[in-house]
């Protein structure tokens, strides 16, 4: 069979010129990716593709196809790829006429070395550079030096002579590969290679091009410190002064890119000189600056324009019109705060400035690096940086709170009055954001623990907000008074509480709130050891009459310490409360006749129900938020506060079938949102250096994610049913974006398919569709009638996905969840079902299904492996009908019972994907759509029945 297709394709060569047809190269491939196509086959086929290569008389698009094969028969059959190597050598196409077949060529040779780890002479490798007239050639030829095994040396002196070439990304590409050179860990022990390497970046942070002043001032803030090793030890510091000012001259540059790169160099540099770093902070040339002559290696007379150079640096990029160079002014602050202490106090005023930034990403950076400085204890707080400080506090985005409590678990103020005022300020941030409720409580422990004297005075102030009102009851559910217990238990712990005694009844108070107290101190202490702390400081006596008074208060009897975790956190616990008498007693908290416990209940399922709504549409708020961040290319941090609101969501209970869907929702939200984080910083950023495969792992993921938001949630509003889809639009033009990955057909028919049905539900336009639905339904208008195809289009593409934008998003409508229980009952390894071999086999299934419809078809899946797969259809209209909750027992047929003394499957029930017309699958007798998988895979054990 594969000699007749291999001649077929040899036939179908061209008589004039001897050209391979397109139709022909297609069938080539299905030849070389074969792994039972012979050596023989093989070996024509390099025979026929090496010839049709050197006469060079081929297309454009012919010699794209024929470098493709041979670099896929370079990768199938790797003894293969030093001859293939050297027929790309001879064919001279790095020096073609043609940018496009030069570009294909050197990105071949760079594949099939890479795969095989062969590598490229480093004479050739020069001779290449120095013949090539073509600058994309030049272009990929630096950018694929390290790839093809060159020497290092040669790559220096490669890099550093394209550092002069007239074409800037030229230039840039090899300052990237200077760049490569040094983070690779490479050793330059001769000193004059380092700083010529370093004075050439000097040089170009004076380039017309902004690229190229970016791409040196990389170089500098990398190969600096290596010549600041490379010096003597009193140098050091002179060298270390001069590449921190050589940076400090470029943060006002006309170019954002370029101020971003300036500050992001100068948090690079370890040590430098405290008078300089003050000047940072200061736009007039300070006195101490004056009184020197001279600096480091920089003559006297120069001296003037380099300290104007530098003065105020930090100050202009704090100031910066641009959020993006702001940002990386606060991060490159925060390295040299921990450096002098005088210069920590001069930068606090500043970063306090920014706490009122208009951009969110600023903000958290300033807290951030005042976090940095509160760590190395460099945090002074003086009181007119308070109003600043605790109005993060009361902040609208949940991650700038955090952070900002964070500070205040760390820092040391100097006074009673800073602590009354941060005692104030988070009892205010509790009051406006009760979810902040035990971040709140442990920042206050923290607080108390390490200024016990202060916190007993505040205790002492406010003692009558706790103490009992009524008959000596307390306000249960007062967080303020929650709030001022735990500072109260937290004093006694601190080593500089010097007599400030706390009245032994507060420890008792805090008892009754064990539960609440201790999952707020969870990190710190465990209940048990808690319970018992509190127990015994409220042993402790008092003097004078405030026992008498105390007498008829809630004290702790040793029986509660005889309680467990479960009776303390019990919401029907009763405390012990002493009376009058001495006696004890229990008093009953809720009293419920019989006939009205299912009305409570029901009442109650109501109310939890909106509470998840609420906690829910919070949660959405917050994730807009965290895409506002990845837009502002702190993905990192966005991730963080995606998983902060995953762990948040887990706390969330549900007690009906109503709020679990709604939280399962949520959560698959929360992955979707995740995995499009990712993959922005891929498409749109470009940060990531992953391979492909990585790239389309996530594609992979996120499709099959997005399939089950679309398919196995309802009770969508039009709204709510809209925003999904918009979501999977946003993911299709981010797939036909990356060209690596795209493919084009089948993504582009699922892109019409979703915008045709997105026309459908808008007909009665009663809903006004988002810019990018719009936009997106213009370009696939455009692309279907251009003959171009894609191609024609992915700069339009491209521009869409840059400018998309997150909408607010909330829940309205009750969704449920398409959900199912698979269990197969009685059957382990130890008790497997019987078979016979070659004969089909019936597996009992009990299955439970959840808001299924008569409209769903529904199949159960059994595979023994990836590629064996049997599909059973599941009638539920045989199997009576369906319900918001269904259960039934299946017999489920297995007809491909295998030679074998025993063997494992796994049973799944999968959906049917109704309106997936774009992924028709195959199956002889199974779906012809996609599925979506209800549940998880469960493994049934099958073992042969003996024959006696």
């Amino acid at each position: 069979m594969e000699h007749q297709l291999l001649h077929t394709c040899l036939k179908s060569l061209n008589d004039n010129n001897n050209t391979l047809s397109l139709q022909a190269l297609a069938s080539l491939r299905s030849l070389i990716i074969n792994p039972n196509t012979s050596d023989s086959t093989i070996y024509s086929i390099l025979e026929t593709l090496t010839r049709s290569l050197q006469l060079g008389t081929n297309s454009l698009t012919t010699h794209h196809h024929i470098l493709k094969l041979l670099t896929d028969l370079a990768s199938h059959r790797t003894h293969l790829s030093s001859q293939i190597l050297n027929s790309i050598h001879s064919s001279s196409l790095l020096f073609t006429e043609s940018i496009q077949i030069a570009t294909e060529s050197l990105t071949s040779l760079a594949s099939i070395a890479n795969s095989d780890h062969n590598k490229i002479d480093d004479h050739l490798f020069m001779s290449l550079c120095f013949a090539a007239t073509s600058t994309s050639a030049r272009l990929r030829l630096l950018r694929n030096g390290e790839r093809l095994g060159i020497g290092m040396h040669v790559l220096f002196t490669v890099f550093l002579g394209f550092t002069k070439d007239p074409y800037p990304y030229v230039r840039k590409a090899s300052l990237d590969g200077l760049l490569g050179l040094c983070k690779s860990g490479n050793v330059f022990e001769d000193i004059s290679v380092i700083e010529g390497c370093y004075f050439r970046a000097v040089e170009l942070l004076q380039d017309n091009e902004h690229s190229v002043r970016s791409a040196a001032i990389r170089v500098v803030s990398e190969w600096g410190p290596m010549l600041i090793a490379a010096k003597e030890e009193n140098d050091k510091i002179d060298w270390s002064n001069q590449v921190f000012v050589q940076l400090c001259s470029m943060v006002r540059d006309m170019s954002v890119e370029v101020r971003v790169e300036a500050f992001n160099a100068l948090g690079k540099i370890k040590l430098v000189s405290e008078d300089i770093l003050l000047q940072t902070i200061s736009k007039k040339v300070l006195a101490i600056m004056k009184e020197k002559n001279s600096h480091g290696q920089c003559a006297a007379e120069r001296f003037e324009i380099l300290a104007s150079s530098y003065a105020g640096a930090f100050v202009h990029g704090l100031e910066d019109e641009f959020h993006e160079v702001r940002k990386s002014a606060c991060n490159s602050l925060r390295i040299h705060t921990i450096l002098y202490a005088e210069f920590a106090r001069q930068s606090l005023s500043l970063l306090m400035d920014m706490l009122n930034d208009d951009s969110m990403a600023v903000r958290l950076e300033a807290l951030e690096t005042l976090h940095h400085m509160a760590t190395f204890e460099c945090l002074h707080v003086q009181e007119i940086h308070m109003h600043m400080f605790l109005g993060s506090l009361l902040d609208n985005c949940d991650l700038i709170r955090s952070i900002a409590r964070k500070i205040f678990k760390l820092v040391k103020l100097s006074d009673l009055k800073l602590f009354r005022s941060s005692v104030h300020g988070l009892l205010q941030n509790l009051e406006r954001f009760t979810k902040d409720e035990a971040d709140v409580f442990s920042v206050l422990f923290f607080m108390g623990r390490s200024h016990g004297n202060f916190a007993a005075h505040v205790v002492k102030e406010v003692s009558q907000e706790i103490e009992p009102v009524l008959e000596g009851k307390l306000v249960l559910d007062s967080a303020r008074v929650a709030a001022f217990l735990v500072l109260a238990i937290s004093a006694p712990l601190s080593q500089n509480q010097n007599g400030q005694n706390i009245p032994p009844q507060l420890f008792s108070y805090a008892v009754t709130l064990l539960g609440r107290i201790s999952s707020a101190l969870r990190e710190v202490v465990d209940q048990d050891t808690l319970l018992a702390y509190l127990s015994q400081c409220s042993r402790s006596s008092n003097h004078g009459t405030e026992v008498e008074e105390s007498s008829l208060l809630p004290v702790v009897d040793d029986a509660v310490l005889t309680h467990s975790r479960k009776d303390v956190n019990s919401p029907v616990g009763v405390p012990m409360l002493q009376t009058g008498n001495g006696t004890s007693k229990v008093q009953p908290v809720i009293s419920c006749e019989l006939e009205d416990l299912a009305t409570s209940i029901v009442e109650c399922q109501a109310d939890e129900l909106d509470e998840v709504m609420k906690s829910v549409n919070l949660i959405l708020a917050r994730v807009r938020d965290a895409w506002l961040l990845v837009q502002s290319r702190c993905t990192n941090v966005a991730v963080r506060a995606l998983r902060d609101c995953k762990r948040e969501l887990a706390m969330l209970t549900s007690a009906s079938l109503e709020s679990a869907g709604i939280l399962a929702f949520m959560l698959q939200y929360l992955q979707v949102m995740k995995l499009f984080a990712k993959i922005w910083e891929h498409v749109v950023w470009k940060i990531r250096s992953d391979e492909t495969g990585g790239l389309e792992y996530l594609f992979g993921k996120l499709d099959v994610r997005l399939r089950e938001l679309r398919y196995r949630y309802i009770g969508f509003s039009k709204e709510e049913g809209l925003y999904v889809l918009e979501l999977i639009v946003v993911a299709c033009m981010l797939r036909l974006s990356k060209v690596e990955i795209c493919c084009s057909p089948t993504t582009m028919k699922k892109l019409s398919a979703v915008i045709s049905h997105i026309e459908i539900l808008n007909d009665k336009g009663t809903i006004e569709p988002s810019n990018i639905l719009m936009d997106a339904k213009k370009t696939v208008h455009e692309i279907e009638s251009s003959k171009a195809g894609i191609s024609c289009s992915l700069f339009q593409i491209t521009n869409l996905v840059d400018f998309f934008t997150l909408k607010q998003f909330s829940l309205c409508s009750r969704v449920r969840h398409i959900n199912a229980e698979l269990d197969v009952p009685g059957n382990d390894s130890e008790n497997p079902l019987p078979f016979v071999s070659g004969l089909p086999v019936a597996i009992p299934l009990d299955i439970t299904l959840y808001n299924v419809g008569s409209e769903n078809r529904l199949w159960l899946t059994i595979r023994m492996s990836q590629e064996s797969t049997q599909f059973v259809f599941l009638d539920l209209n045989i199997l009576g009908g369906c319900n918001e909750v269904k259960k039934f027992t299946f017999m489920a047929p297995f007809y491909r019972t295998p030679k074998a003394r025993s063997f494992s499957s796994w049973i799944s029930i999968g959906m049917e994907c109704v309106l997936e017309d774009c992924h028709l699958v195959k199956h002889c007798g199974g779906p012809k759509r996609e599925l979506v998988h209800l549940c998880q895979e469960k493994e049934v054990h099958l073992c042969l029945v003996r024959r006696d």
